[in-house]
């Protein structure tokens, strides 16, 4: 019964969720450095609680690589760079080469054997994925006894400006939804993890409509739902529901970050 609960978490993955977020993303890759902002944000406060030593390192949606050439110059040592969208990891190499090693794979499904990695480091990517249970199952396999996993995903709340400015009772929800804190930790506890975890709402700034917009869908955080295509009428009315919520600093976009640190028994 327990099992079950835990894979009530929302969706069920499917292969056809999977390429449209690999296409979203990899459409993306060119773009995403420079609108990264939240993300570069988020990926610090993760950073932070580096532990000392790590000989094997997996930078787990690892997107242009960034964070997977910066794990790979602090431990000295080539980290593994895993992500669902090709056009991802082609910009990665093309930008850091050999400071990682790139690898095209699927978080429910890692190509890696059991028990081969030290640390897991995953900022934002776990969200895009609605099999919680099945990735921290498979975060468990790789990592070696006494492992660490440090991991930023997103809470409900999320873009809750965006979803209120574009709401329509005629079109899909203009936002992703995402697993609750009880949610992530539960499936994190039954993969046999023992777990420290952290939310806090972390709020951006933009100065005008296509601003946040672009942030959005330059990061590949946009993956189509279908449904009726926008008209001018629609983006007008979102942009005067937006404009409602501007503050001194801009246009605010909120992300409810939750912070996860999972150790693996040793």
């Amino acid at each position: 019964m327990q099992a079950e609960h835990a894979r009530a978490i929302p969706g069920s993955d499917t292969l056809e969720w999977r390429r449209r977020v690999g296409h979203a993303f990899s459409r993306a890759a060119t773009t995403y450095e420079d609108r990264a902002q939240a993300q570069h944000a988020m990926g610090t406060i993760l950073w932070q609680r580096l532990p000392e030593r790590a000989a094997t390192v997996l930078d787990l949606g690892c997107g242009p690589g960034h964070w997977t050439a910066q794990l790979s110059h602090h431990y000295g040592a080539q980290a593994i760079g895993v992500d669902l969208a090709r056009g991802m990891l082609d910009e990665a190499h093309r930008r850091y080469g050999i400071q990682g090693r790139w690898v095209c794979g699927d978080a429910l499904s890692l190509p890696l054997a059991s028990q081969c990695i030290e640390l897991v480091f995953s900022n934002l990517a776990l969200q895009w994925c609605h099999d919680l249970p099945g990735v921290f199952d498979e975060i468990h396999r790789i990592l070696a006894p006494g492992g660490c996993a440090l991991i930023n995903t997103l809470a409900p709340g999320t873009l809750g400006e965006i979803a209120y400015a574009w709401s329509h009772p005629d079109r899909p929800a203009a936002v992703e939804r995402f697993a609750n804190s009880r949610h992530v930790r539960f499936a994190a506890r039954q993969a046999g993890f023992e777990i420290h975890l952290e939310q806090a709402a972390e709020r951006f700034y933009y100065p005008d409509l296509t601003a946040v917009m672009a942030s959005i869908k330059g990061i590949g955080a946009q993956v189509a739902h279908g449904g009726p295509a926008l008209t001018r009428r629609d983006i007008a009315i979102a942009k005067r529901r937006y404009e409602t919520l501007r503050q001194p600093a801009g246009l605010p976009v909120t992300y409810q970050r939750l912070t996860l640190e999972l150790h693996k028994p040793g």
